[in-house]
């Protein structure tokens, strides 16, 4: 399957098509091969955490570390890597880690009825936060690699992060 194909979404900013990566409750880190248009096995995570949300990336974005922009989908079953869900973006967080400024956008899937009355980051409950907080604070802890989360945003913030990515996106094809 290709995925080059897949567009960002007609809604965008408020709704955006996501491509997951890693399913909720993995330990495995995988991540999506531009050049060779798969999905790899990354790495198997060092630290005894697993994923809180589907991960994946918004297709059609170029974030500010070379990658597509990151998405955390919240949903009530994990999906599988590749498949494409409509998400709407309900907030941001913003991190650096060793390649530099990390930005992690927050969604929730618009077809799992359990999730509709999310509409805001403020709508999650704090603990849910923290756990999300203290799983990027402690996930690469045992590579030696540096993580420091820096805070976390609304939906305005992250739909500006989706767009500024997709302008990035569209700089470089037409460059």
């Amino acid at each position: 399957m290709s995925f080059k194909h897949i567009t960002v979404g007609d809604k965008c900013p408020q709704i955006v098509n996501a491509v997951i990566e890693i399913p909720k409750g993995s330990h495995n880190k995988y991540e999506y091969d531009e050049k060779t248009d798969e999905i790899r096995l990354d790495r198997v995570l060092f630290s005894a955490v697993f994923y809180l949300t589907d991960y994946g990336f918004i297709p059609q974005t170029r974030s500010e570390d070379g990658d597509h922009l990151d998405i955390m989908v919240i949903i009530s079953e994990p999906l599988f890597p590749g498949c494409v869900v409509e998400v709407r973006p309900i907030g941001i967080l913003n991190m650096e880690d060793e390649m530099g400024k990390d930005t992690k956008i927050i969604g929730v899937a618009i077809k799992d009825p359990r999730l509709k009355e999310i509409k805001s980051i403020n709508d999650l409950d704090d603990h849910y936060k923290k756990e999300i907080q203290n799983f990027f604070e402690v996930y690469k802890n045992l590579e030696g690699k540096p993580v420091s989360v820096r805070l976390w945003g609304g939906e305005e913030k992250a739909w500006k992060a989706i767009e500024d990515s997709r302008r990035r996106f569209q700089n470089e094809k037409a460059a």
